[in-house]
């Protein structure tokens, strides 16, 4: 299906960067020994999970919310999300002096409810996510201002800065992989790719139960599905189809993993990369994999490292249920 609507372009981008500088890390983009070493090609991470609050979701939420009118901040934030969001919309409010309501399921991991309360949002939970995309909605009815964690333009160019910052710290990869949760940040990053790095293919990777995207691209367009997958900041009821209309475009493949491949690479970036990863990220370690399987030897992987809110605890219980 061809995409409709306006794609994102490398100036959108660029403006986001210029918007969010200062407020943000530009996180590092390192060789990695330890997974070039596993797969036996060079492989090059982008350590998002460095970045404040704990994942690429800050740049978004910042340009969203330094956009706003001053009755659009006095109205209140509000977003949705099963961690990440959450986590950034009560830590960037908190520090622009917003008001803002998360909306969560009970899935979401207890270190993502407190970590947003602690920074002093109004963290409602709803007893799944497609309930609590629903109560989303009614709170920008009663008249909240939205803070989409991907349907939206400003948000998503600025998770592309993410990508952004990857194409020019490392030119010479050949294939980037990039969780996908709604699309944003891969949307992002594939626009970033697609204009700096001539030739690149771009992988999004999902978890079984959280394959929102791939089951869109199947029917092409987006499409409601129940999600059951452990990994709650992928778990998107449905992608947008502004998220759809990228990844039509600009992505090469989705793939989707199960989840004990993701909480397992979750461990080996721990013990390969000395980071400690969340299951999204650790759901690229099993589809590299499967990418040079698809492209060869003479591959050169780029994976997006892009959060890291979770505890030990949440991985020894997921590592014994999966």
């Amino acid at each position: 299906m061809e995409p409709v609507g306006d794609l994102l372009t490398i100036d959108d981008l660029r403006t986001a960067a210029a918007l969010i500088d200062g407020r943000v890390l530009r996180t590092p983009t390192l060789p990695s020994p330890g997974l070039s070493t596993l797969y036996g090609v060079p492989v090059t991470v982008k350590l998002e999970l460095l970045q404040r609050s704990g994942s690429f979701k800050a740049r978004g939420v910042f340009a969203k919310i330094l956009g706003l009118s001053d009755a659009e901040r006095a109205a209140g934030v509000v977003g949705v999300s099963g961690g990440n969001h959450g986590i950034a919309l009560a830590d960037v409010a908190g520090e622009l002096g917003v008001a803002a309501t998360v909306v969560m399921p009970k899935s979401a991991p207890e270190h993502a409810v407190a970590s947003a309360r602690a920074a002093g949002a109004d963290v409602r939970l709803a007893p799944d996510m497609t309930s609590a995309f629903a109560l989303m909605d009614e709170l920008v009815v009663a008249g909240a201002t939205l803070v989409h964690p991907f349907d939206d333009k400003v948000v998503a160019a600025a998770q592309g800065t993410v990508g952004l910052e990857f194409a020019q710290d490392a030119p010479d990869v050949t294939d980037v992989l990039v969780s996908v949760g709604g699309g944003g940040l891969l949307a992002g990053v594939a626009t970033a790719f697609r204009a700096l790095v001539p030739g690149v293919r771009v992988w999004g990777v999902e978890t079984v139960g959280a394959d929102a995207m791939t089951r869109a691209l199947a029917a092409g367009g987006p499409v409601e599905i129940v999600p059951t997958s452990i990994v709650s900041t992928l778990s998107a009821p449905h992608v947008s189809q502004f998220t759809y209309d990228h990844i039509a475009a600009l992505v090469d493949e989705v793939l989707v993993v199960p989840d004990a491949d993701a909480v397992a690479g979750t461990i080996t970036l721990a013990e390969r990369q000395k980071v400690w990863a969340e299951p999204a990220a650790g759901c690229l370690v099993a589809a590299a994999r499967t990418v040079l399987e698809r492209v060869g030897p003479g591959a050169r992987l780029g994976l997006v490292i892009c959060g890291g809110n979770v505890t030990f605890a949440d991985v020894a219980r997921w590592s014994a249920a999966v």
